[in-house]
């Protein structure tokens, strides 16, 4: 007589709002936008957990509290890092957006972006804001230290970026946006992005200026919340061009990226290499005349040592999944 088959197992999530992604194949990157999302290739994932949403103020706060982690925006800078550095921007301090006050050369993003003593993610819109109404927010201002620390801290880990699209397209492969290929169907505004002529004129059609409260938005396919538009996110992978992968043609299974001595801009100073991992998802902050990003297969590098105010991230577990 034959043995009866083992029973499945079922297993819970192993943290509050998380949702199971039962894995599979998809078609990675895009041909029809920025060069460093091209070629598109079949890509293979197996199941993983990711968080509902990413992770809140309240949520890192417990963290900080917990721990006593003090991210890299609030440590001085060392200099012998950063050589012939300006002291002044060695001061614990976090890259800021300042709106323009007109049409600017986009060919220099000096002209929105500069580095804010005191901007941390205690005090997220500058020195002199707080976080009164802002716990439901996604947090913000933190290097990928900082959210490597809080991942461990929880039990989990940061995805992949094949890992974070598939969960980003919620199960609509090829599509242009998380929610299919209208960016507002029905004129109904699907994520927080930036409406109007970056970076001066903002009409605020979907209602926010800033970061909005996660869950703000509607759910991808897989109930996901706010996977473009809000806040960039960090994955683990470190950053290359698509069209270095090995054999694109391919289906490639659970890719994890390049390597840290091959991710720096090839344009930097040797003594100011910093490592790149890659961010995905776009923020508040894209605008359809300057940065198309708030899609899946969008993807930009960022230096590891570097926090914004539109840059937070999720985590994801590698336990068990329901049977």
């Amino acid at each position: 007589m034959k043995a009866a088959p083992p029973k499945a197992t079922a297993h819970a999530a192993p943290g509050d709002n998380m949702v199971w992604i039962p894995g599979g194949t998809f078609r990675m990157g895009s041909d029809d936008h920025y060069p460093e999302e091209a070629p598109a290739h079949r890509v293979a994932v197996d199941g993983f957990w990711i968080d509902r949403h990413t992770v809140t103020n309240a949520e890192f706060k417990r963290f900080v509290d917990a721990t006593g982690h003090v991210t890299l925006a609030e440590r001085p800078a060392n200099a012998a890092d950063y050589p012939g550095a300006d002291p002044a921007l060695l001061v614990p301090s976090s890259v800021m957006f300042q709106k323009a006050a007109q049409r600017v050369d986009l060919g220099n993003h000096h002209n929105w972006w500069t580095y804010v003593a005191g901007a941390n993610w205690k005090h997220p819109r500058g020195p002199k804001s707080g976080l009164q109404g802002l716990w439901k927010h996604p947090v913000v201002h933190v290097a990928f230290e900082d959210a490597q620390a809080y991942a461990t801290w929880a039990g989990k880990e940061l995805p992949t970026e094949a890992e974070w699209e598939f969960a980003a397209r919620g199960g609509l492969d090829g599509a242009e946006y998380a929610w299919g290929d209208e960016l507002t169907p029905g004129r109904r505004h699907m994520a927080n992005t930036w409406q109007g002529e970056f970076p001066w004129q903002n009409h605020l059609e979907d209602g926010y200026e800033w970061t909005a409260p996660v869950g703000s938005f509607p759910p991808n396919g897989y109930g996901l919340h706010d996977m473009t538009g809000n806040v960039w996110e960090w994955t683990t992978d470190w950053y290359q061009d698509h069209g270095k992968i090995a054999h694109p043609c391919c289906t490639l299974t659970n890719p994890r990226g390049g390597t840290a001595e091959d991710s720096p801009n090839p344009s930097a100073s040797a003594g100011l290499r910093i490592p790149r991992k890659v961010m995905k998802g776009g923020s508040y902050l894209c605008a359809p005349n300057y940065c198309k990003r708030y899609r899946p297969a969008a993807r930009m590098p960022q230096d590891i040592d570097t926090s914004t105010c539109h840059l937070g991230f999720r985590c994801i577990s590698r336990a068990p999944g329901p049977a």
